[in-house]
């Protein structure tokens, strides 16, 4: 008899968990993702590869080929050149990143900059000299700085300036 008792109560007690407490949640979930339909966008149209020609009737260069100034009809090309003709100064053998100014005197009214070349010597330069690789000319000389101008060529032929300087190292 108890058993029958015992299975009575889980039976009422099962009956009573059964409601539908939670049915407008459980619709919900259901139909929430009803409607949603993922968009993919459709991949891309692929041309298949068209090799170009490089050949001397377009106007495209090769990119591969180095180019060369046309010299017959540039006018620009040499403007700006620097004298090279002129003979070499000492100092113009060295990399102006080597060269170091350590020191500055002035002899009446002539600034002279005191650099240290790479292999160790002292040289006294002053303005109008030519100093580095690049046909650098002194411009000025103060008691804690050294303007130079230089010259540099580009692929075209065509010479630039451009402004560095040394500052004095202690």
């Amino acid at each position: 008899m108890r058993a029958a008792y015992a299975m009575m109560c889980a039976s009422l007690m099962l009956a009573g968990c059964g409601g539908d407490e939670f049915q407008d949640l459980r619709d919900f979930v259901k139909n929430a993702g009803a409607d949603m339909r993922g968009k993919v966008e459709p991949p891309p149209e692929i041309r298949p590869y068209e090799p170009f020609s490089y050949d001397n009737s377009t106007a495209i260069q090769d990119p591969f080929k180095p180019r060369k100034a046309d010299l017959k009809n540039a006018s620009h090309v040499g403007q700006n050149q620097p004298n090279l003709d002129r003979p070499k100064e000492e100092l113009e053998e060295f990399p102006l990143e080597s060269l170091k100014m350590v020191g500055y005197l002035q002899q009446g009214r002539i600034g002279y900059a005191v650099i240290r070349s790479s292999d160790g010597k002292l040289h006294r330069v002053k303005a109008g000299n030519y100093v580095g690789l690049n046909f650098g000319q002194i411009i000025s000389i103060t008691d804690t700085e050294m303007k130079i101008k230089e010259m540099a060529q580009d692929g075209a032929g065509d010479w630039s300036e451009r402004e560095s300087s040394l500052q004095l190292v202690e």
